[in-house]
Formats: C-alpha cells, structure tokens, sequence
C-alpha cells in the first residue's frame, strides 16, 4: 500500500493537484489474478468508451484477448453524451466507460447501470496549436485573440471541461470564432488538418497526436480533473466477461497501460 501511495503522491505533484491516495499495489494484483488469468471468460461483449480511451483501450483490449484466449473484446467510441443516447436508445452495448461522472450518472438513473460505477483513471486539459505555435499562444487568454478555436460540443465531457475552465478564467472567445467538434477527436482534428489556430483537449488526446501539434499546458490552478467511471450495462448478455474487463482496466497491469498513454491514476476509494 505504501508503494501505491507513494505513486499517486508523485502523480498528483507532476499534476499539480496536491491530491494524494493511490489504488493499492496488493487489490491491483488481485483484481488482475482474477481477471487475465480465467478459464472461464469466453464470448464477446461490446464496449461503448469515451473517444479519449480510443488508443489506450485499443492496446488493453489486445492484451486482455491475448491473456484470455476464446474472449472477444469489441469498442464504440464516441462522445460520452453522444453513447448515453445510443444506450438509452437501446443499442447493445455490455460495458459503458465515460469521460465524466455526469453522463455516467444519467445511465445510472436510466437503469441502463445498476451496478456502483468504478473511477479507473483520470485525465487533464490542454491547449493544442499548429506545429511550432505560429501564433505564440501561451495561456487560455491567448486563445480569445484567434481567429478560429476548436472546442468539442456540450454535453460532450471536453466541451463541458473546457466551457468550464474558460470561463473560470474569465475568458471569452467570440463565438463565430469557435469551431465545435462531436468528440475529442474531431475537435483536436481541425487543429491538424489547419481549420483551426488552437483547440482544448485532453493531455492524453495532445500525446497521442505527436508532432502534428505543439501542446501548450494549462496550469493546474486554471485546468479541469476529469475523473473517468466506468460500469457494466444491466442488459449484458455476459456480464462475467463485462465484470472482468471492468476489473482488468484497475488491475496493475492495465493502470500501467493507461498511464503509458497519458493517464493519471483514479481517485482513491474511499
């Protein structure tokens, strides 16, 4: 337990949060026993995940097949607001993880989720711009100066994070200078594709992209937490495949992957 506070205590000060509590080394390992290692997971269940767990899912989900051969792990990224619509619409869908605890709590009060939603990761915001910064942004501010901005669409997590932020920083961008995207992905996209000056998107989503964009990092007084919940779907037609997979993205092997591509740890349990 002490090496996982010690690690979470190192997390938050790279993060600037002064948060402190860690998911414990000897409960990961135990939750990873139980979930890579089964003979009895088989099947397949559909994953309907936030659009920022796009390339960390990807990877666990190649991973967890490989350790648990004859299951089929399959994902729907998208919107976290976009995914509840689809679930409360009634597409299949076994396990739901949502960039948000808003949207995680509309499937909860839907009855799509029964079971207590479980804090798996967590994330930060950033400022996205063209390679170099040809425009010198250095802080929110900035971004009210430019001629185009793209921010993801309420009720999108992003969209919400970063109407948040901006305007705790009392800034104001005119609004024909905003360009909205459906999801991360979208949004960070007119930033390389040359539609936009800037965007605000996770860390994670600003890592992945590389060297099509320069990442401008929001300080922590200024920036947005995003606690990732996930939680399986009452429906699930193998909600012992689902419990595992929901037990594997806590388990060590699969925090050490989500905090590979960006990533901070979860919240501890209380």
């Amino acid at each position: 337990m002490r090496r996982g506070i010690r690690f979470w205590l190192v997390a938050m000060v790279i993060a600037g949060l002064g948060l402190v509590g860690a998911t414990g080394t000897a409960q990961a390992a135990k939750a990873k026993s139980t979930t890579t290692t089964s003979p009895k997971l088989s099947g397949e269940i559909k994953v309907s995940a936030a659009a920022s767990l796009t390339n960390a899912f990807s990877k666990l989900g190649a991973d967890f097949q490989k350790a648990n051969p004859g299951t089929t792990i399959t994902f729907n990224f998208g919107g976290s607001g976009t995914l509840v619509t689809q679930i409360q619409s009634g597409a299949p869908a076994d396990v739901f993880a949502s960039a948000d605890g808003a949207n995680m709590q509309k499937v909860v009060n839907g009855g799509q989720v029964t079971a207590q939603p479980t804090a798996f990761a967590t994330n930060l915001l950033t400022i996205v711009v063209k390679p170099g910064n040809p425009k010198g942004v250095k802080s929110l501010a900035d971004l009210a100066k430019l001629d185009v901005v793209s921010l993801c669409a309420p009720p999108q997590p992003c969209g919400t994070y970063a109407d948040q932020i901006l305007s705790q920083a009392g800034v104001t961008i005119p609004p024909d200078h905003i360009t909205r995207g459906a999801d991360v992905k979208s949004t960070l996209s007119a930033v390389t594709t040359g539609d936009a000056d800037a965007a605000i998107v996770y860390v994670t989503d600003g890592k992945a992209a590389g060297s099509t964009v320069t990442a401008v990092q929001i300080p922590a007084w200024q920036n947005a937490f995003a606690i990732y919940p996930i939680a399986p779907i009452a429906t699930s037609t193998n909600a012992d495949l689902a419990n595992a997979w929901i037990k594997y993205t806590t388990s060590a092997a699969g925090q050490k992957t989500l905090q590979s591509f960006g990533f901070l740890p979860p919240p501890p349990s209380e």
